[in-house]
């Protein structure tokens, strides 16, 4: 097989120092500025253009050569500055977008290789071995991909203004019944399809799928009261959770829109908590979060449904 450096140029980056960039609000301004996560395509935030700096051009590919989530590889669709530890891969020979996209998951799968502050990438990346281009699958190419303007669309397209001032404080017990998970080892857990979630910061909760049946309904929240404290998750389908979980039973009628409001809401609790002081069930009930409300001092449950639906990305909510 070829090495990547058969395929792409390899460069490395603008090394740009991030604290030293100026942050623009406005999206029509300024460029993208792609760091090592491994969340966003890369992207840390919008920042002004640098007149000593060429911005890379759009259709390159962004390999993080360091931190936890090595090699973490994106196409950007967008001029953009790189922060150090990252590579910039200009095809060779002319690609398609999903030709790209292949390489980036080619080279995802060799994270195994390397270790955060151990052994990086920076200088074997280029000598990574991938499949040529002449053997990449038909269906790379052939399978229809929605557009990623499409999928960023919002469904409503004015949004609410949001004035914090104006929001008043609710007990966790006004607004639901919250209720405990149960605990289930995983020498007790069998094959199966009911979603199990645990006390974790990511995949929605989700850790694992058991053959137990769910002991929770769905349409309700997940609060993690142990473990990553504070982490809310709204859960569309019935689950089985862990007993270092709450769950938050709606007393009003909710929705996805409603929930993925709320969830961040709560987030703002979890600086609160830690290990030694734990977000348990009586504790939860008496904590309050402070909310959009009415002209009857109630919770504006549409102001919540229109906020989340004016935000990018919206659409794909279900």
């Amino acid at each position: 097989m070829p090495k990547l450096s058969n395929l792409f140029e390899i460069t490395y980056g603008n090394k740009l120092d991030f604290n030293k960039m100026t942050v623009v609000e406005n999206s029509e301004e300024g460029v993208n500025f792609v760091g090592r996560s491994s969340q966003n395509h890369g992207v840390t935030a919008r920042v002004k253009i640098l007149k000593e700096h060429e911005p890379y051009e759009s259709g390159l590919i962004t390999v993080a050569l360091g931190g936890t989530k090595l090699l973490s590889s994106f196409v950007q669709e967008t001029p953009f500055y790189t922060a150090q530890n990252v590579a910039v891969l200009k095809p060779l020979q002319e690609m398609t977008f999903e030709q790209k996209i292949f390489y980036c998951i080619c080279i995802r799968h060799n994270r195994f290789r390397y270790s955060a502050f151990g052994r990086e990438a920076n200088r074997t990346l280029k000598d990574l071995e991938v499949p040529p281009i002449t053997e990449i699958p038909d269906w790379v190419v052939t399978t229809e991909q929605p557009k990623v303007a499409d999928l960023r669309k919002p469904i409503l397209t004015e949004r609410p203004e949001l004035d914090t001032q104006k929001w008043q404080w609710f007990k966790f017990n006004q607004l639901f019944d919250v209720k405990k998970g149960k605990r289930l080892t995983k020498a007790n857990m069998t094959e199966g399809d009911t979603l199990f979630i645990g006390a974790v910061d990511k995949n929605n909760g989700i850790t694992a799928k058991v053959g137990q049946g769910p002991i929770h309904s769905g349409n309700t929240i997940t609060v993690n009261y142990n473990g990553s404290v504070g982490e809310a998750f709204y859960q569309p389908e019935p689950y089985w959770c862990s007993d270092d979980v709450n769950v938050l039973y709606p007393k009003f009628e909710m929705n996805p829109y409603i929930a993925l409001f709320l969830n961040t809401v709560i987030r703002q609790e979890k600086y609160r908590y830690n290990y030694g002081r734990k977000w348990h069930l009586q504790r939860m009930k008496a904590t309050q979060i402070k909310l959009p409300v009415d002209a009857n001092g109630e919770p504006d449950w549409d102001f919540m449904e229109r906020y989340i639906k004016s935000l990018d990305l919206s659409g794909n909510i279900q």
